[in-house]
């Protein structure tokens, strides 16, 4: 399958990918978009544009990702089934494919009672691994989930979701095969701290030979200071910061914390580039992104290649 992605020849010429992240603010300030993204040009591939993240209201990721499209960068669509219906999905599909977005991760996104408005209701009309097998559809048969003819397919690079640290992890491999089988090109996984654990998930995930079948991006994150560490270890579900990083952050003054942190994610990006079925990596500096560059140069992920 070949599509118009940036990310997708990248990968398919066996480059190591690097994705990042710019969410969107929670206003109509299209040049917080703007500078955001600058940071990140000439940095990645794509630029994942989250979707109402942790279930509090901002801009759309539509429109933040056609901002970031004018600023000639490649956006990563997102799109959560927690807000809207396969009509409204498919819709929007069509809609950024028609504004030159080429790149999406379908999601089922955090439940409404963790963000700003938990008296709202979660459609989830669709759960995610449905989404994937939806827009594969829409982009390989040219039809709508309703079994409608689709004029003008959105030839979509399709990317999901995996997290190999949640509960129960036997059943982890299982559940990424079903997003692969439905159609997910891509994967990016939840930031890894815990190298092992990624590790033994990715034995099972050659064991299976999905490494062969979809391109695997590796989370990591950046830890800003010690009480970010302390939080992601304590209060972010379906997160596995061992008791050695926090103790590492908490080894160095207050005023290197950061300085850490940055080296705790290069080391982990060196460790991962020796993980076979590891495509790329994802790198979550969440509201900071003027670091991922310096994240890129010391783990000798630039310049980027030219495809």
């Amino acid at each position: 399958m070949k599509t118009e992605s940036r990310l997708e020849k990248i990968l398919a010429a066996g480059h190591l990918a690097v994705t990042s992240e710019c969410g969107p603010p929670r206003g109509a300030l299209p040049d917080k978009v703007r500078e955001k993204a600058k940071y990140l040009k000439g940095v990645v591939d794509a630029i994942n544009v989250t979707d109402n993240q942790t279930a509090m209201v901002r801009m759309s990721s539509l429109a933040a990702s056609t901002i970031i499209k004018q600023e000639g960068l490649n956006p990563l669509f997102q799109v959560t089934s927690r807000d809207r219906n396969r009509l409204a999905i498919q819709a929007d599909i069509i809609g950024a494919y028609a504004l030159g977005i080429d790149t999406m991760l379908c999601l089922s996104g955090d439940h409404t009672k963790f963000g700003d408005h938990p008296m709202a209701m979660n459609v989830h009309d669709i759960d995610s691994i449905q989404m994937i097998q939806m827009v594969r559809d829409m982009r390989d048969k040219g039809i709508f989930q309703g079994g409608a003819e689709l004029k003008g397919a959105p030839k979509m690079f399709i990317g999901a979701a995996a997290n190999p640290f949640a509960d129960p992890f036997e059943l982890r491999v299982m559940r990424l095969a079903k997003k692969i089988a439905a159609g997910a090109d891509f994967i990016q996984t939840q930031c890894i701290f815990n190298v092992e654990k990624f590790e033994r998930w990715m034995d099972g995930v050659r064991a299976k030979g999905l490494h062969k079948k979809c391109y695997i991006l590796a989370g990591v994150t950046p830890c800003k200071s010690l009480g970010a560490a302390r939080y992601m270890a304590k209060k972010v579900p379906g997160m596995d910061v061992p008791q050695a990083i926090v103790d590492r952050m908490a080894s160095v003054p207050k005023e290197k914390q950061a300085e850490e942190g940055v080296a705790i994610c290069v080391e982990t990006i060196e460790r991962l580039k020796q993980v076979e079925g590891v495509a790329g990596f994802h790198i979550m500096a969440i509201e900071w992104e003027e670091i991922v560059k310096e994240i890129c140069e010391k783990a000798g992920l630039l310049p980027r290649p030219q495809v």
